[in-house]
């Protein structure tokens, strides 16, 4: 509290033999202010939300009590999707024909159609299996991962491409070198 030092007497006399009272300075005591600034401090501290973790959900496998049938799945409700360079999209359901008959073209605006669709035809085990090659770009995977959120797919890999898959993604984009 601001304190005021006002001792010199109370006599009030005026006149030529009267000295005359020395001003002495106002003194301002700032504990309180250091106490109330301490007491705002804590109180936002304990009140304050600490920022939450963010964590990624995982869809793990269910338990099953043969561990050679733990990571199975079934051939019709698998779709793979190929990434290929300049915007090329290809998939196929279940596994490859040999004769690549299940083998289709596709973009990025088709693709979610028919992750919509073989979502909807298939049970609760449905998976997608991601192959991008070494020409397709950064930015096409993570559109296509992307699309994965948008879907809400819960279960989908992201995998090497194998040598067939990327020779059948070559030929069909027109850049397949023989030998490579």
């Amino acid at each position: 509290m601001a304190e005021m030092d006002t001792s010199g007497g109370g006599h009030h006399k005026k006149g030529p033999g009267v000295k005359k009272a020395k001003k002495l300075s106002t003194r301002v005591d700032l504990t309180p202010m250091v106490d109330l600034g301490f007491l705002l401090i804590t109180f936002f501290i304990f009140t304050t939300t600490m920022s939450q973790a963010t964590a990624m959900r995982l869809s793990l496998p269910a338990d099953t009590k043969d561990p050679n049938q733990q990571n199975k799945l079934n051939e019709n409700s698998a779709l793979t999707i190929l990434l290929g360079k300049d915007n090329n999209v290809f998939f196929y359901e279940g596994q490859l024909d040999p004769k690549a008959t299940n083998f289709k073209a596709s973009n990025f605006k088709d693709i979610r159609d028919e992750i919509i669709r073989k979502k909807r035809n298939t049970d609760t085990t449905f998976m997608v299996i991601i192959k991008p090659n070494d020409e397709c770009t950064y930015k096409n995977v993570i559109d296509i991962l992307d699309e994965m959120s948008i879907n809400v797919v819960e279960r989908y890999a992201l995998v090497d491409i194998t040598s067939d898959e990327d020779k059948l993604v070559r030929i069909t984009e027109g850049s397949y070198v023989p030998g490579k």
